[in-house]
């Protein structure tokens, strides 16, 4: 895979643990030839912009890192947004989104007038959620538009799953999809091993107990990690960067990330070819009946979420505009 020949700017916009981890991993991966770091914590913007300056001193990164504004970050070839409000103690899920979708609305109104050419990576939480409303309020094409989704928890799938097999885990042919959150869901019966269908390759194993235990440990990473350390950001950091290469090189990949699915109305994570043009497009898989079950379980469970948002905001004029709630998804 070749590295692109022509300048490539990535705008990573918040750059506390998950920005700043995204933009030191696209430095020493020479994923492209700009990083534009934008927060309004100017201290922590300039502090951040510093120490990230150090690591491409030594051992030949191609790329500049530099501190910018949202609208020239509105002009880069790949806009990432890790930015957004924490939970507060006794919050509702609601009430959060609320302030995200804020966050968001400040955010492209400070961008405008985007490129036309500009791929939308959401990466902040609810990742699923903010990637819906993000389609309005961006204006940019569906398919310019996504999410990381559910593509960590699969990461984490084939990790645990390549040490029960005692494969490599690019060996692990297997997805978790749907919502980035509790409603996920295991796509058992089209797992394999290489070519071999997992329920072959671990007969004994995969009893509805070991499925159960696997679907835990995925679901529950990532509230481990933050019980014990606050927050995530190596695995998603490398995740995001990961995303923006496929971009970049136009590897067209096949990742799981959440996008628009018009027959669902929500977004959600499902399988796609990912290229220079964002997703080119969705990877049919094959569901068996409970699958389809979850499927439909876990968009209605969005669904629910999104109607809810869009009824609480509908008092707010402004944003009631920007996403244009009344010409409907």
């Amino acid at each position: 895979m070749a590295q692109p020949k022509l300048k490539t700017t990535i705008a990573v916009l918040g750059c506390g643990d998950v920005g700043a981890t995204l933009a030191y991993t696209l430095i020493l991966q020479s994923v492209c030839s700009e990083v534009v770091l934008v927060d309004p914590k100017t201290e922590l913007l300039e502090g951040q912009v510093r120490d990230l300056s150090d690591a491409t001193y030594r051992g030949g990164s191609g790329t500049k890192v530099r501190s910018g504004t949202h609208q020239e970050a509105g002009q880069a070839d790949i806009v990432v947004i890790t930015a957004g409000a924490k939970q507060k103690m006794g919050e509702s899920r609601l009430s959060l989104l609320s302030r995200n979708l804020h966050i968001l609305s400040s955010i492209f109104t400070s961008m405008a007038p985007i490129s036309p050419h500009t791929i939308l990576l959401l990466v902040a939480n609810p990742v699923d959620i903010l990637t819906y409303f993000a389609r309005k309020l961006s204006g940019l094409p569906e398919s310019q538009v996504l999410g990381t989704g559910t593509s960590l928890d699969s990461a984490r799938l084939r990790g645990i799953l390549a040490q029960k097999a005692e494969v490599a885990p690019n060996s692990i042919d297997a997805y978790v999809l749907g919502e980035h959150g509790d409603s996920q869901f295991i796509a058992w019966s089209s797992a394999a091993i290489g070519t071999t269908p997992l329920r072959l390759a671990l007969p004994d194993q995969l009893t509805p107990e070991f499925r159960a235990s696997i679907a835990s440990h995925t679901r529950g990473a990532a509230g481990a990690i933050i019980a014990a350390k606050g927050c995530t950001s190596y695995g998603i950091g490398n995740i995001a960067a990961s995303i923006c290469k496929y971009i970049l090189f136009d590897s067209r990949s096949v990742r799981p990330l959440s996008f628009y699915q018009p027959e669902l109305g929500c977004c959600l994570s499902m399988p796609a070819v990912i290229g220079r043009t964002g997703i080119i497009r969705a990877m049919p898989i094959q569901l068996d009946d409970a699958e389809q079950q979850e499927l439909a379980k876990c968009a209605r469970g969005l669904k629910a979420v999104i109607d809810g948002a869009e009824k609480e905001l509908s008092a707010d004029k402004e944003l009631e505009q920007a996403l244009k709630l009344d010409k409907g998804s």
